[in-house]
């Protein structure tokens, strides 16, 4: 499991890449997890999905300085 610290980059990274459709990612990845039976990569996930939606809030994406 990845640090807080590298959940946080890598959440910011995909609002970053992804935008307003960051969710739409996060949740085709933790899909394609759930199908592989990759319990360990559905967990980094959906604690990417947390950070993200904090990121996004409801005023839009934000990023980390």
């Amino acid at each position: 499991m990845l640090n807080d610290w590298e959940l946080w980059a890598c959440a910011n990274q995909v609002v970053k890449t992804h935008g307003e459709n960051a969710p739409l990612h996060v949740a085709e990845q933790i899909g394609a997890l759930a199908l592989a039976q990759d319990e360990a990569g559905i967990a980094t996930w959906q604690a990417i999905a947390k950070r993200v939606a904090e990121l996004m809030g409801k005023d839009g994406p934000t990023r980390l300085q």
